[in-house]
């Protein structure tokens, strides 16, 4: 089959071009540094002219209040391509929970995502990860001092962007669903553990201090963020860090 995969020069849409091609498909990857923006539509219809299946791996560039514009426009603009294009599956990357934290802008506006790829032309598959290994650094970083990393405790259930990677490839490589896959690591921490276990791994000699307030994560309530019922992924977060 042929896949366009938009946003395919990425963290996970490389892997995912790279999966689909050695599964024998033909993935091209399309991102900016290849002229296709999905936000101006320049280049879109070219790019999925000839797909069997679109895979649709962009982000919004901010996580606040402008995200759901950026959901809108671009998945207004790649359905109409691939409807002109006769595309046959169109796959997205979701996140586990995104529908129950009304709280967060950008969950509101995957779920916003979601909802239009549903409500569209085009059979779909929509493949839901919990929060990803690759981003623990950055997770730390927003509420980091000289001394000291605060963050809640917060259930997680990180999984490797490889494994994300197979997923969708997998999924995409399938019959539409027309629904809802997901996927989640094998384990679940509270995050201020998690960042623990990675400081202490790193040999960071900063103190996590458990703040309930700190962080865009403070704002989830309960454990949406897991799910005991999703597929599990292999790679452990010990085995993913050394």
């Amino acid at each position: 089959m042929r896949f366009a995969v938009i946003g395919g020069t990425g963290l996970i849409g490389s892997q995912v071009v790279k999966n689909l091609n050695a599964a024998g498909h033909e993935a091209i990857p399309h991102s900016q540094s290849t002229g296709v923006d999905v936000i101006s539509g320049q280049g879109l219809d070219e790019a999925v002219a000839g797909a069997d299946v679109v895979v649709n791996l962009t982000n919004s560039p901010t996580f606040d209040e402008a995200s759901p514009a950026f959901f809108q426009t671009s998945m207004d603009n790649l359905l109409a391509a691939a409807r002109k294009g006769g595309v046959g599956h169109f796959v997205i990357l979701s996140i586990v929970g995104t529908d129950q934290v009304p709280e967060l802008d950008y969950y509101q506006a995957k779920a916003l995502q979601e909802h239009i790829l549903a409500a569209g032309p085009i059979p779909y598959s929509i493949v839901r990860a919990t929060q990803f290994m690759e981003f623990m650094d950055a997770a730390m970083s927003w509420t980091a001092d000289a001394d000291t990393v605060r963050l809640p405790a917060t259930p997680i259930q990180p999984i490797a962007a490889k494994d994300v990677a197979n997923a969708v490839a997998e999924v995409a490589a399938g019959t539409p669903l027309n629904g809802i896959h997901n996927v989640a690591g094998p384990e679940v921490f509270p995050l201020d553990e998690l960042g623990r276990i990675t400081l202490s791994h790193k040999g960071d000699n900063r103190t996590v201090v458990t703040d309930p307030t700190a962080g865009m994560f403070a704002a989830v309530k309960g454990d949406v963020l897991t799910d005991k019922h999703a597929h599990l992924a292999p790679t452990r977060y010990a085995d993913w860090l050394s």
